[in-house]
């Protein structure tokens, strides 16, 4: 776990939205969600090494990124991309806010 998934754990438990499962697997292969409500299929990824040239902003890490979030796609999930810096500022958690009252009202 990544300080920016620790942080963003503690904006929900502060928020009043419901509580997200944690690396949950999504389909047959190994990928899983940063975050995810399964009883909507939201789920939240947050993007590591934005700025430092992390492995998902680099060709091989990109690419396996594209092939996860096609799968996820393909079977009914909404999929937040959301960097460390938006978790930081609060943007990720009001995005959630914003897809979860969007499924529910």
């Amino acid at each position: 776990m990544s300080r920016a998934e620790d942080l963003f754990a503690l904006h929900v438990r502060a928020s009043k939205l419901p509580q997200p499962q944690r690396e949950i697997r999504f389909c047959e292969r190994r990928w899983r969600f940063d975050f995810c409500w399964p009883e909507i299929k939201l789920a939240l990824e947050i993007e590591g090494g934005t700025w430092t040239n992390g492995r998902h902003t680099r060709g091989a890490g990109f690419e396996a990124d594209c092939r996860k979030y096609a799968m996820a796609l393909i079977l009914g999930w909404r999929v937040l991309r959301v960097t460390s810096g938006m978790v930081q500022s609060g943007e990720a958690l009001g995005l959630v806010e914003q897809a979860i009252k969007g499924v529910v009202a």
